[in-house]
């Protein structure tokens, strides 16, 4: 009689939690016996892992706010370290992450676990020197099509295997969203998308809030919604609409988009949503992360076309005035509902010859569907 597969999986955030249930119930299909345990969240709960240890209480994003987490890692690592010591599973899968996740992957290496690395570190646009970081993984698997060579030319086995929105539904006709969501399916709409984790919509709210209020002002007709999630706080909303469903929906219902940075950026891109992006960080985290950029943008959108498509308002920029004038000039989309490609002329080239198609996915929205 075989032996049970015995599987860790660690997500250390909201996505990587969601990016992690995938690859469990992907798994879970072809071996239902398996037996999965996880550092996660909801998601990985939900597709059958048993989560160890629950993410909530560790994600950060920033230096500095890594700090003030760096006990409870040091305590998580140590019982981890315990466990594959005691050789007590075959695999290790890391989802992002990489603040921890890559002291855990050295940990397993040097218990003799193999190591599967999904959704690699982006180090090539921080830190290409820190590569050698990644030693002890056995396989990198890379969601966007230039990390394969760049990996690879650094030593490190990858495989692009496709960006993980490829498996998401097809998004509602704009219409149907809208009525989903209550809106008035023939006036313009304002999405805001100021991320999954608390310490982000903290950091943003109020300014995407104040925008959103200004854009109102200006356009009356404007009806505003917001992606929300449990984990954030939204004081004193006024007529902003709070969803605290899929996202996706308020994607397939807005005209426009004030993101924050990070796949959010590919997510309205893909829903054909011009978009501002914006992010805010602790100051000396900032002052830590602009010095170590070694590339031109930070949206991902804009590093995946090349060249600025979606305007980026960072830090100190990141105000209500700021953001509100950037997004009011894309009203002519409003009023039309013309495709984002056309009137932007956004194109969604990469600068090396891959197109959207090279990501694993394609643009869904169909025929007609651009219309209220």
């Amino acid at each position: 009689m075989s032996r049970v597969l015995r599987i860790y999986i660690s997500a250390g955030e909201p996505s990587g939690d969601a990016h992690a249930a995938a690859v469990v119930t992907a798994l879970k299909r072809r071996l239902p016996e398996m037996s999965v345990e996880a550092l996660g969240g909801p998601d990985l709960e939900a597709a059958g892992a048993s989560v160890l240890d629950r993410m909530e209480q560790f994600s950060v994003v920033g230096f500095v706010e890594a700090l003030w987490k760096l006990p409870a890692h040091l305590r998580l690592l140590g019982r981890v370290r315990r466990a594959l010591q005691a050789r007590r599973y075959d695999l290790v899968i890391l989802v992002d992450y990489p603040g921890y996740h890559l002291r855990v992957a050295a940990e397993a290496a040097a218990a003799g676990i193999p190591v599967l690395y999904y959704i690699a570190p982006q180090m090539w646009a921080w830190a290409p020197g820190r590569v050698r970081k990644l030693a002890a993984v056995r396989r990198l698997a890379v969601i966007l099509p230039f990390e394969e060579a760049f990996f690879r030319e650094h030593g490190v086995p990858a495989t692009f295997v496709g960006h993980p929105l490829k498996d998401r539904t097809a998004p509602l006709p704009r219409a149907d969203a809208r009525r989903r969501l209550a809106l008035d399916p023939a006036r313009p709409v304002l999405g805001l998308f100021p991320g999954s984790r608390a310490q982000e919509v903290k950091r943003l709210w109020p300014a995407f809030r104040d925008a959103a209020a200004r854009i109102i002002a200006a356009r009356p007709d404007v009806q505003v919604v917001v992606a929300a999630t449990p984990r954030g706080r939204y004081p004193a909303p006024g007529a902003i609409r709070l969803h605290m469903g899929d996202p996706l929906t308020v994607f397939a219902a807005a005209d426009a988009g004030l993101c924050k940075s990070g796949t959010t950026t590919l997510e309205a891109a893909l829903a054909d949503v011009p978009m501002v992006i914006a992010y805010r960080l602790n100051p000396v985290s900032f002052a830590i992360a602009i010095r170590m950029l070694q590339v031109p943008h930070v949206g991902l959108v804009n590093l995946i076309a090349g060249r600025e498509v979606s305007p980026e308002l960072l830090q100190g920029a990141v105000t209500p005035a700021a953001l509100a004038n950037a997004v009011l000039p894309l009203a002519v989309i409003w009023v039309n509902h013309i495709g984002v490609d056309r009137m932007m002329g956004y194109g969604l080239k990469f600068s090396n010859g891959f197109d959207w198609t090279h990501l694993g996915v394609r643009k869904r929205r169909f025929a007609g569907s651009n219309a209220a």
